[in-house]
């Protein structure tokens, strides 16, 4: 990556923005600042149905819980002028990848979109209230190690 670590742009995206790329911005945002790394993080969402909306309260409870406060967020849609602001993409599952691979035009924006786990998905947790906390355990746990390898 021709840009220097600690001026790293990185989007999380996910289907709403409102579960799992909230969480994901304001905890990798949190960590990034802790170690003085001047990243600039944010989250989208590939779908619209949420633009202009707070993460859902059961995410927001699950970051408060950990220290984290993602409250002030609002969701937006992925469009093809992150693929420009941003470095690095992480999305938090396959049919993600798939649809934001699909808004790139060229091979230099395909190579910045990666999964946020690497080789797996993160559980969306939307339909199951159970699924908030250990799905924040496991993005807090990849953003430090994302943290590790990139800084």
């Amino acid at each position: 990556m021709s840009t220097k670590p600690n001026n790293l742009q990185i989007l999380m995206v996910c289907l709403g923005n409102i579960c799992r790329s909230p969480l994901a911005e304001g905890i990798m945002k949190h960590l990034a600042k802790q170690k003085g790394l001047n990243w600039e993080i944010a989250s989208a969402g590939t779908g619209d149905w949420h633009i202009g909306k707070a993460p859902d309260n059961r995410s927001v409870a699950a970051a408060k819980f950990l220290g984290y406060d993602i409250s002030r967020q609002r969701a937006q849609q992925f469009n093809h002028n992150m693929f420009i602001q941003y470095d690095l993409i992480l999305v938090m599952d396959r049919n993600n990848l798939a649809d934001v691979k699909r808004l790139a035009r060229t091979d230099d924006e395909r190579q910045k979109v990666k999964l946020f786990l690497a080789e797996d998905e993160v559980t969306d947790p939307y339909w199951d209230n159970d699924l908030f906390g250990p799905v924040c355990n496991q993005v807090e746990e990849r953003c430090k190690e994302i943290i590790k390898q990139l800084s």
